[in-house]
């Protein structure tokens, strides 16, 4: 089997349904326009990323029921190289609601179904076989899921020499980052968690992850600043970097776009600054489409080539 350099995980995918309607109104019958249906959770968004910014990446993720194989040919339809871990519960589903009236949008989500002993056995093996150079694991766990579990396979996978990235929230972050990996993608809320404090101002943001850094928890940390951009933080090293103002339609998907630009920059050898700025201008260029859609490449470019000129 050919090697990948990048491998994404997703334990907990889903099917991204999305619609627009015309006026919420309790208790009556809202009439939809037909659905558009994408690939989602966080890592399958990331393989999207990579795929769009004309990389590679291996992308594994659980598939149950008719949902998990709808899922399979939405990944395929992408060109994105996949392993499919089957699971016997069926694939969750989430939906975002667009009131054309008013443009606000509403997002559903469900939680994942059970997965048994045996396929949370398949996923780990699965991904010690494969010893990429960056693994990311990336979006929510199952139900049931211990909260150690990425923990577990960033041990299993660090000890093959992979590099880990995380892109998750919550206790599992917290544990995570006991073992140490190499970047963490938090924004300014997640960090205060991570430190210990109820909240962090912009001009605490850095000390803040070099904290975290002095302890083994990251080696890059880069933290989201929503409107702001992004700053990424290393034992040496300070990059900030400003959004573009653009006109947003939907922030689905831009996290995800901006962790798939970033490890496509790693693994192009680009320094970091180069890689904060992919990352951000990839984030930036997702929130111009409407749904899970994700960002097109040649606004992904223009807005790279923008932050350059700062």
């Amino acid at each position: 089997m050919k090697t990948f350099d990048i491998v994404t995980l997703t334990v907990n995918p889903a099917l991204d349904k999305t619609a627009h309607f015309k006026g919420l109104v309790p208790e009556q019958k809202i009439r939809c326009e037909e659905p558009r249906y994408d690939a989602g959770g966080g890592g399958i968004n990331v393989s999207k990323a990579i795929a769009r910014l004309e990389g590679e990446s291996f992308c594994v993720f659980t598939s149950g029921g008719p949902i998990g194989r709808m899922l399979e040919e939405l990944v395929q339809k992408e060109s994105i190289t996949f392993e499919a871990v089957k699971t016997a519960n069926w694939t969750r589903e989430s939906f975002v609601a667009v009131d054309d009236n008013t443009n606000s949008q509403y997002r559903f989500g469900f939680s994942g179904s059970v997965i048994s002993e045996d396929e949370k056995k398949e996923i780990i093996q699965t991904i010690q076989e494969l010893k990429p150079k960056f693994l990311v694991l990336s979006g929510s766990l199952n139900e049931g899921l211990p909260t150690d579990y990425y923990k577990n396979i960033a041990d299993l996978a660090k000890q093959s020499g992979s590099k880990v990235i995380v892109d998750t929230s919550g206790e599992a972050l917290q544990k995570v980052l006991e073992t140490g990996v190499y970047l963490i993608k938090p924004n300014v809320g997640e960090l205060a968690k991570l430190i210990g404090v109820e909240r962090l101002e912009i001009d605490e943001v850095v000390h803040a992850a070099q904290t975290l850094i002095e302890k083994g928890s990251a080696e890059i940390i880069v933290v989201s600043l929503g409107p702001q951009g992004a700053v990424l933080v290393t034992a040496t090293q300070t990059e900030f970097v400003p959004a573009p103002n653009v006109v947003k339609k939907s922030t689905v998907g831009a996290g995800d776009s901006m962790v798939g630009a970033m490890v496509w920059a790693l693994s192009q050898n680009k320094i970091l600054k180069e890689v904060v700025q992919w990352g951000v201008a990839c984030g930036s260029a997702a929130t111009m489409n409407e749904g899970t859609q994700l960002f097109k490449l040649e606004d992904a470019k223009r807005l790279f080539d923008w932050l350059q000129k700062k």
